[in-house]
């Protein structure tokens, strides 16, 4: 790097090629006719001084015109203001910037409206940074006197712009509460008026900021409040957000000037997710609790941008302690290979060849290098802890944390690549670090570098960057890092074992055709649109994810589980696919992902399921096998995560031969067991223990029905006793605490209280599903004349009303568990307009002379599941009297042919892309009305067939005493079944209904069986 500095106003330290001399006259004539056209009404005199500066130093603006776009550009945009300085600029090639603080203040002082506070931003910008580029490329300026000149300029804008908006924020919105702060001791500073804190991040903070760089900012205001305003204040939050938009408009959006800087938030809490101003107590918990390892590196740099004040200090004293441990432990080592082992993957990936910042050797991996020593030492040895690598250099090397002849090597190569990186971004104002393929922009480099041929300088560059990749590669060496590939072979990401070579696609800010060309090659499929349509799902997915997890707060523990555990994802997913022939499509592939990444989206929150998932493979195994088989499944782990415990010990992986007796047993005893553990009087653990209960074992039912260990012909039968067990237990504990309340009735105890239960529809027929609703009936056989003996005594009738309203307040109301079961009471005498529960012998009187035939048609399906032997004989009894009763055929026929085609007018779902198997005609409904009228026409000659509420038993009795014949039973039977399995397939899976021949021949023959008994 040439270190040439001569005052002399007619000498240049750049010798120029004859193209870039042709060039230059070329702009050189461009600005002097815009000159010419913009002073035309400026007074001879003044003409001629112009003039005379043009003769005077037309070879230092050719050369300048020559070597920088941006130059020309700027100096044809503002030509008087670029002719009244570049006197000055030719006299003093050492950068004049301190100066700046003042002259923007003045030109603040005499602007009014944010119109022409964008206008001066940028003018005075664009001047400074004129300057700054010409004593770069002409005198071939100190490169770290240009770092600090541009980053001075920057800190003035900022700051000055943030202060003038302040000033008018607060005559609009009133000025916020003066801030006081407390110290350690308990010493209270003076008040302060509150301000915006910016604090300057990356190399901005560092004092080192690129000629073209983003300005990398977060917005932090001391305290909440309120606004002084006499009528319309508001709050602090709100106010500084205003402020922080104003000023990032007036730095960022792209006017008739041009543009200031590109403002970055990114980097704030929470990202692009979080709010754009945080309070300093927000900010302090953030970091606190869930600041990640990265987040360390880039506190490193901040800098409060802001004067000195009490707030200043106390967003600084923030920051330290986040940054820098007072002692090294494993955590920030182990941090530390994995980022660096992120640049190399990153490097290998990318292939940047000719980027100086982020190839291989470039700029970036001596600031890791640096930053990485400071992050291991400074916690102790505070003076180390610097903001600018440069500094950073000096103290490392003081402290023989650095080898001298190290520091050298790399400071001297670090400063020769930002000062390539400062030419090719002060060419034409542009954010680059890749050398140029454009022959001007290489002939502009070879004469900066005082270089021959492009050749030549690249082969200066190569020396740099092999020595500062030999330094970096050996910085906290990592055994693991032996067999890594460094030729970014883009098939490398699926050979790798344990989903390291998926780490990529997770870790690095790659964009969707990046992700896409990896996976692309990840997966397999036979056919191509297949092969694309797969990638194009997974890819949209991953980022979806990634984007959404930045929404999360999880902390460093759960960033580090999640960085391990979503390579092993991917990479278990692709390939869980490829060997499971039912799910080897892109739709397979999609829908499966789309599933586990809302489980895990789900969970992120909940670092003990990261780690549950993380630290065993087979859960992992079992949740994917369970989520493509079932929709309905995965939906139930995503919305109670805590039913990923339930995959650690499958019982569902053992077959299951039991019969309904032994379920409930073993139901009783369980139930029994867990709720010992809830105190008595915790009600709310008490019912989120019985969901958690029921939850837990329709998943095992679930996954046992998934896994074949449970023939479909039980599993109704275990979720409907799964329900009659919860069923009695919730009025166990309903029971308790009515009488805790009211006392209790004569003759009444916790064992026989009285009550009982009539199951109706699916779970008296033993017929429950997943998502079932349980239709019931309470019915009571207690003197109505009683009342109860507690110190609130109510009657009876209250009692059991009470009794009632308390059990499905247990079911039905809203937890984190969501409610326990859908009750539908409907069923009971006189509909919603009866009473909540009857006595039975008013549910008699009203069964006898009330009812209607429907009612009747509901009762074939109605069980007793609850009370005692007594009142459960006595319903027995009137449900076969009821339906025994004698009926006249056609009026029957008629009024239940009537019923159905009620139900199949307003329910039937059946369209042109799917059927309602339910209510269509040959579907189940339809063969459960023929059950039924065949029960209520002959039960009075046929007494046996009131003894079943399920519809098989009762075809197998119709047939058995020849109502109907044998042949007919058993083509219902399998039509049911068949038909049954279909819908059952369906809930659970979420898939298309597969119309076979044998559905049709089935449903054809329930369809005209229906006919022919009620039309024929």
């Amino acid at each position: 790097m040439l270190d040439n500095k001569q005052a002399h106003q007619s000498n240049v330290s750049v010798s120029l090629p004859n193209e870039l001399s042709v060039l230059g006259e070329a702009n050189f004539e461009g600005f002097r006719s815009q000159l010419t056209r913009v002073t035309s009404a400026f007074s001879e005199e003044k003409k001629a001084a112009i003039e005379q500066l043009l003769q005077q130093h037309s070879k230092q603006m050719i050369a300048a015109f020559s070597l920088s776009d941006f130059i020309s550009h700027i100096a044809t945009q503002y030509p008087v203001e670029f002719i009244e300085c570049v006197d000055e600029l030719c006299r003093q090639p050492e950068h004049q910037f301190l100066h700046y603080q003042q002259a923007f203040s003045d030109l603040l002082a005499a602007t009014d409206t944010e119109l022409e506070l964008h206008a001066n931003i940028r003018r005075f910008r664009h001047l400074c940074m004129l300057e700054i580029a010409w004593r770069d490329m002409l005198y071939q300026a100190d490169i770290k006197e240009s770092l600090l000149a541009v980053s001075e300029l920057a800190d003035v804008l900022i700051t000055q712009t943030n202060d003038w908006l302040y000033a008018k924020a607060c005559q609009r919105y009133g000025a916020p509460e003066p801030y006081i702060s407390e110290n350690g001791n308990g010493e209270v500073s003076p008040p302060e008026a509150q301000k915006l804190l910016i604090l300057g991040m990356g190399k901005l903070g560092g004092r080192e900021l690129n000629f073209s760089s983003d300005i990398d900012l977060i917005f932090v205001y001391p305290q909440a409040g309120e606004t002084q305003h006499p009528r319309k204040p508001i709050e602090h939050s709100q106010f500084f957000t205003k402020l922080a938009q104003k000023l990032i408009a007036a730095l960022h959006q792209t006017t008739i000037d041009g543009q200031a800087y590109r403002v970055d938030m990114r980097l704030r809490p929470l990202g692009d997710s979080g709010p754009l101003v945080v309070s300093m107590g927000a900010f302090e918990a953030y970091y606190l609790e869930q600041g990640r390892e990265w987040e360390r590196f880039a506190m490193q740099k901040a800098r409060v941008l802001n004067s000195d004040s009490a707030a200043v200090c106390e967003l600084q004293n923030i920051i330290r302690p986040f940054v820098y441990r007072k002692y090294l432990d494993f955590t920030t080592v182990e941090s530390l290979r994995a980022m660096k082992q992120l640049i190399s993957n990153e490097l290998a990936r990318r292939n940047l060849q000719n980027n100086i910042k982020l190839g291989r050797g470039g700029i970036r991996e001596v600031e890791f290098y640096i930053q990485s020593l400071q992050m291991i030492h400074a916690g102790k040895v505070t003076e180390c802890q610097t903001r600018s690598i440069l500094s950073s250099f000096e103290m490392l090397q003081k402290h023989e944390f650095l080898h001298p002849e190290i520091a050298e090597e790399l400071r001297s190569s670090y400063l020769f690549l930002r000062q390539v990186e400062h030419y090719l971004q002060a060419f034409n104002d542009e954010q680059t670090q890749t050398l140029p393929d454009d022959k001007i922009k290489q002939s502009r480099l070879c004469a900066l570098l005082s270089e021959e041929s492009v050749e030549a300088y690249m082969q200066t560059i190569l020396q740099h960057t092999n020595r500062i990749h030999q330094h970096f590669s050996a910085l906290i060496e990592d055994s693991n890092e032996a067999g890594a590939s460094s030729e970014g072979d883009i098939t490398a990401v699926t050979s790798s074992e344990n989903g390291q070579g998926f780490e990529d696609l997770w870790q690095l800010d790659l964009d969707k055709e990046e992700i896409f060309v990896i996976l692309h090659s990840a997966l397999e499929c036979a056919d191509a649109s297949e092969h694309a349509r797969a990638t194009e799902n997974l890819t949209d997915l991953l980022l979806d994810f990634k984007h959404k997890s930045t929404k999360h707060r999880i902390g460093q523990r759960g960033h580090n589980t999640l960085n391990k555990l979503i390579p092993l994802v991917l990479q278990e997913l692709i390939e869980f696919t490829e060997h499971a022939a039912e799910q080897k499509t892109a739709k397979g592939l999609e829908a499966l992902s789309k599933a586990i990444f809302g489980i895990l989206l789900t969970i992120l929150g909940r670092t003990a399921y990261l780690d549950l998932l993380l630290e065993n493979p087979a859960v992992r195994q079992r949740l994917y096998t369970l989520s493509a088989t079932s929709t309905w499944v995965a939906e139930q782990i995503k919305r109670f995560p805590l039913l990923l415990d339930e995959l650690l010990h499958p019982a569902y992986l053992q077959t299951d031969d039991d019969d309904i007796r032994q379920w409930r047993d073993d139901y009783q005893s369980e139930l029994r067991l867990q709720m010992l553990r809830i105190e008595p009087e915790d009600i709310e653990g008490q019912m989120d223990s019985l969901r958690y209960f029921k939850l837990t074992q329709q998943l095992r039912i679930a996954a046992a029905d998934i896994s074949g260990t449970l023939p479909i012909n039980k599993v109704s039968d275990k979720l409907s006793v799964l329900a009659e067990v919860i069923l009695h237990h919730v009025i166990d504990l309903a029971w308790h605490q009515v009488c805790e309340k009211y006392g209790v009735l004569e003759g009444t105890s916790a064992q026989n209280k009285g009550l009982g239960v009539i199951a109706y529809g699916k779970l008296g027929g033993l017929e429950l599903g997943y998502g079932s609703d349980l239709d019931i009936v309470f019915i009571h056989d207690i003197d109505l004349s009683l009342s109860t003996n507690g110190k609130k005594s109510i009657s009876c009738s209250e009692f059991f009303v009470k009794l009632v309203q308390r059990v499905s307040h247990i079911f039905t109301v809203k937890t984190y568990l969501d409610e326990l079961y859908e009750i539908d009471l409907r069923l009971r005498p006189s509909g919603n307009s009866g009473l909540l529960i009857s006595h039975i012998d008013t549910y008699q009187q009203y069964q006898e002379n009330e009812a209607w035939t429907w009612e009747h048609q509901a009762l074939v399906r109605a069980r007793y599941i609850y009370g005692n032997e007594e009142l459960g004989n006595k319903f027995t009894k009137l449900r076969h009297q009821v339906l025994a009763r004698p009926r006249e055929q056609a009026v029957l026929r008629k009024e239940v042919a009537d019923m159905r085609e009620k139900m199949r007018t307003h329910l039937d779902k059946t369209n042109d892309y799917k059927i309602d198997l339910k209510q269509t005609s040959g579907g189940i409904a339809d063969l459960e009305f023929l059950t039924q009228f065949w029960v209520l026409a002959n039960t009075r000659t046929v007494p046996v067939l009131s003894k079943w509420t399920d519809n098989l038993r009762i075809l197998d009795e119709l047939a058995a005493h020849q109502v109907i014949d044998e042949e007919l039973a058993q083509g219902l039977q399998k039509a049911y079944l068949y038909i049954r399995s279909q819908v059952h397939r369906h809930n659970l899976t979420n898939k298309d209904i597969v119309h076979s021949e044998e559905m049709s021949a089935l449903m054809a023959l329930v369809k005209r069986t229906f006919e022919q008994t009620f039309t024929g």
